[in-house]
């Protein structure tokens, strides 16, 4: 299946209807409908019950849709149960405890979507790594299943765990294991190296979703919608980078036809890395 060209993830509790209604506006590339911890207890069923209608909602001017499910088996069986339908693309599993526990929840979604008549492995895996136990298996969690697509940390619940501070320092160690470990898998990295607990200091959240995105981020999740056009643009491919890239690619295959070794652009020599890293631009772009 090919890897999805995510750039924006907004959190939507499914059972807040005022968001609901107007998710489908904000511009994102997905929409999570929350089961998780926006919702009380007492309201699991009941957010249960929406997630068709929301799904339907969200979902309408494009954006994939996709459920973050509660961690406790309990909970989480009737989630899936819920949740895996035509219109959602992607489930969220929050708290990941090692490969097994992916493999575990693949062979429940299986169940469902054959039951539903739905292809089996169609349903994505979003895998959110919470807990410090969890931390060395990073690797084998971005490769356990081939419905996974995308791995980050949650830095709250990290953050609680490790009794730190969330933030640049305590994350950027962490974010880059996830960096390496989603894209030696061939996922995507999900996530940032910034706490944004105020969501008002929006000129601090492009710095650090720069960062991010030269470190090698590729998407990453919010809860606010006034995060999602910087998302957008920080992890998306400005046009004159499109563009430098296709110019840069042309030179390299000129040069090439020539018999030439060593190709100069625009001042700088080239070789097969700076070429393939623009040709990933190129498809991120597409």
């Amino acid at each position: 299946m090919p890897l999805p060209n995510w750039r924006s993830l907004l959190f939507v509790p499914a059972t807040a209807e005022r968001f609901v209604a107007k998710a489908h506006t904000r511009g994102a590339d997905v929409v999570i409908l929350d089961l998780e911890d926006s919702i009380p207890p007492a309201e699991k069923a009941a957010a249960r019950a929406a997630l068709a209608g929301a799904a339907a909602v969200v979902g309408q001017a494009g954006a994939e849709v996709a459920v973050r499910i509660n961690r406790p088996l309990e909970l989480a069986v009737p989630d899936i149960a819920a949740a895996v339908m035509p219109a959602v693309t992607a489930l969220m599993l929050p708290k990941v405890m090692g490969p097994e526990h992916v493999r575990l929840l693949s062979e429940v979604v299986a169940a469902r979507e054959a039951a539903l008549g739905i292809p089996v492995g169609r349903t994505r895996f979003i895998g959110i790594v919470e807990t410090p136990q969890a931390l060395p298996h990073l690797a084998a969690i971005a490769a356990a299943d081939p419905r996974m697509a995308a791995l980050g940390v949650g830095s709250e619940d990290l953050s609680t765990e490790l009794e730190a501070v969330p933030g640049a320092d305590m994350l950027y160690h962490f974010g880059m294991m996830v960096v390496a470990a989603t894209r030696g898998a061939g996922i995507l990295p999900m996530g940032s190296v910034g706490a944004f607990a105020d969501f008002r200091d929006l000129e601090g959240y492009r710095a650090s979703l720069r960062r991010s995105r030269r470190l090698g981020f590729a998407c990453t999740a919010c809860i606010h919608p006034a995060h999602v056009p910087i998302i957008n643009e920080e992890y998306g491919v400005p046009p004159e980078e499109a563009d430098r890239a296709r110019r840069l690619i042309a030179a390299f295959e000129t040069a090439l036809a020539r018999g030439e070794g060593a190709v100069a652009f625009e001042g700088a020599m080239i070789d097969l890395p700076v070429v393939e890293r623009a040709r990933r631009l190129l498809a991120r772009a597409r």
